[in-house]
């Protein structure tokens, strides 16, 4: 799973292809259950674990913080002067994307402790976001790595022109892949991942819609719109398609709200 690894273990509709179907996600779900154990969850912890993808802690010692929010559709806005990340990112989102819950998923899948599952985020929207609708539940990860950051994590030199489509014969498969090059220099690439590793673990995952976005500075931001996982921890059944689409992934990673200040 070298994009696991190179994209901080893991790190928008169109482009030709179908979105997922309900029957195509629940279609293998015997296989998700018996398939993609250890590659894709144990990849995916091991970057939770390292402070990629945590939650940083806002609540008391005693539980990660969780806050849930239904959706309040794009005009909206929170009166609070210093809303949560959940209600900040809903209030981005159309209504019909369902509830959204700021979560960990150390503490879901792994009981981690909050001293465990803290960090420190450079995104003031980075985080972990349960979504729930029509009675399943997916994800959303995000977050912002800088350029000394990244390269930490990857071994090598940044590289914000490198075309994530082209490199062929590597896991896992960058299906439907699309890399836009916008306006202001940035790169944006997304592609579809059925998540379908061998491995024997506690938890699988469901298909995803995966995004980089490259700032010409060297940062990165990294986001996994997850249809959700079975087995240890688990919320609820999948959902029938990742929670946002590619265009939606699009307009919420080149806005300003995910920028830090300054």
């Amino acid at each position: 799973m070298n994009d696991v690894r190179e994209l901080l273990g893991r790190a928008v509709e169109g482009a030709g292809k179908p979105a997922f179907s309900a029957g195509a996600v629940y279609a293998k779900a015997a296989r998700i259950r018996r398939r993609r154990r250890a590659a894709g969850s144990a990849a995916v912890l091991a970057v939770v674990a390292a402070g990629a993808f945590t939650l940083p802690r806002t609540g008391g010692d005693e539980d990660p913080a969780r806050t849930s929010v239904a959706s309040a559709g794009p005009s909206a806005s929170p009166t609070d002067p210093t809303p949560d990340r959940a209600e900040r990112l809903a209030a981005l989102l159309p209504a019909d994307v369902g509830e959204i819950e700021e979560v960990s998923l150390l503490a879901l899948i792994k009981n981690a402790t909050p001293d465990q599952a803290r960090t420190t985020y450079l995104g003031p929207l980075d985080g972990q976001y349960a979504f729930r609708k029509d009675g399943g539940v997916g994800y959303l990860l995000l977050t912002l790595m800088d350029r000394e950051a990244l390269e930490r994590r990857t071994g090598r030199p940044a590289d914000p022109a490198e075309d994530l489509c082209a490199r062929t014969g590597q896991e896992p498969a960058r299906d439907d892949c699309v890399r836009e090059v916008l306006p202001d220099g940035r790169t944006l690439t997304t592609w579809r991942d059925s998540m379908d590793y061998a491995g024997d673990d506690s938890v699988g995952w469901g298909p995803e819609l995966v995004g980089r976005l490259a700032q010409p500075d060297g940062s990165q931001f990294l986001v996994r719109s997850s249809t959700g996982f079975e087995g240890s921890g688990t919320q609820g059944p999948l959902l029938s398609e990742p929670p946002l689409s590619r265009q939606q992934l699009k307009k919420l990673l080149t806005g300003p709200e995910v920028l830090p200040k300054g």
